[in-house]
């Protein structure tokens, strides 16, 4: 098992980072033959999805969040370029670079645009032109947040950071005690609900106040166990399922649960085995586990409602709940859809055979996945 050590961190905390398919697998170079993805049957075909358009960034070789606002996606590249694309089109609205390779992003707020490099370097860009850049001192695998006229970053010695959006000074920063040194190399929790700024922070979810950085509220998604580091991991992974107040996120390999964000209080936690986010509606949270079972979990008290393993090892992304179904892709670059209400297949489209590498996000009625090869497609499912 390869592990990551992070060199110049903001404290003087030893920092590890795993990268999570190895954690996800369980398995060193000399370990099983992993099990052989399950086959495709027939196409059923209960839902048409076309095509819409095609675009273009380079290859996506880091944990990416697509980011929407309106009608425009934000993206961004290995290789540095950063774009925005009409929803509608798949057109540039603008491309821009942060001048170095890419190890988190992207964050927006339809104005601003933000990614980290893997020098450390937080770069903020305005239609694609650099406005300022930051060295954080440390990694960080989350895509910022920006909100609120700030940008918030969490680097992976699990340190929350507030900057000024426009002039880029350094607001505040917060570190909560006490946190294990092993990190995943994999995107975590950060939004915005209401006034408060939620992170994720180990197996919690924090809930401060954006303009200074102090703690409203801090509560246990899932806590640590085990006998070592890697068995006592438990960040919580990036793609939550918000519904008002309510925001539902995974824990690796843990457990996946519900916080109300406006009380500080945790709704329910139910045991789950995923490295994936997690995506939902009103009445249901969806995710896919490790193995390529897709769960339903209701959302009002975690009670599973459907699992479905038609698409065992096949290498899952984050669920996304879209009109009657939830879209999810997979290693091979197809976007499969399954029955909201039972999880049965309803049908799938292929993209171009690279692995989709992003959660599915929806811009306007068009969904959109971006893949490893740099591929981005827009479909339009009825």
């Amino acid at each position: 098992m390869r592990f990551f050590h992070h060199g110049g961190a903001v404290s003087s905390r030893r920092v590890l980072a795993v990268g999570v398919m190895l954690l996800a697998l369980a398995g060193c170079a000399s370990g099983p033959e992993k099990p052989k993805p399950t086959e495709l049957g027939p196409n059923p075909a209960l839902i048409q999805v076309r095509l819409a358009w095609t675009a273009r960034i380079g290859p996506v070789e880091f944990p990416l969040e697509a980011r929407v606002q309106g009608g425009t996606v934000t993206l961004a590249a290995s290789d540095g370029t950063v774009a925005a694309l009409d929803g509608a089109t798949g057109s540039d609205l603008w491309r821009g670079t942060a001048g170095a390779a890419i190890g988190a992003g992207t964050g927006s707020d339809g104005r601003l645009a933000a990614v980290v490099t893997r020098s450390n370097d937080l770069v903020v860009l305005e239609q694609g032109r650099e406005i300022w850049r930051e060295s954080l001192g440390a990694l960080a695998y989350t895509a910022p947040l920006v909100a609120g006229a700030r940008v918030f970053v969490a680097t992976a010695d699990r340190t929350i950071i507030a900057f000024d959006g426009r002039s880029g000074r350094r607001l505040w920063n917060y570190t909560r005690p006490g946190e294990q040194s092993l990190v995943l190399r994999q995107s975590g929790v950060l939004l915005a609900v209401g006034d408060t700024l939620v992170a994720g922070i180990g197996g919690r979810l924090v809930g401060l106040n954006p303009l200074t950085g102090s703690v409203r509220w801090d509560v246990a998604v899932a806590n640590p166990r085990g006998t070592n580091d890697v068995e006592r991991l438990v960040d919580l992974v990036g793609g939550v399922s918000r519904e008002g107040d309510v925001v539902c996120a995974r824990a690796f390999q843990a457990a996946v649960g519900c916080v109300n964000a406006a009380r500080g209080s945790l709704l329910w936690s139910k045991p789950a085995s995923g490295a994936q986010g997690v995506h939902g509606d009103a009445q249901s949270v969806f995710g896919t586990e490790g193995d390529g079972r897709v769960l339903a979990w209701r959302r009002s008290d975690g009670e599973r409602i459907w699992s479905v393993e038609r698409l065992r090892f096949r290498g899952l992304s984050a669920p996304l709940s879209i009109g009657r179904s939830v879209a999810v892709g997979d290693a091979q670059g197809y976007v499969h859809f399954l029955s909201r209400q039972d999880g049965a297949l309803m049908g799938r489209t292929a993209t171009d055979g690279s692995a989709i590498v992003a959660a599915p996000v929806l811009v306007g009625d068009t969904l959109v996945v971006v893949t490893r090869n740099g591929g981005v497609f827009g479909f339009r499912p009825d």
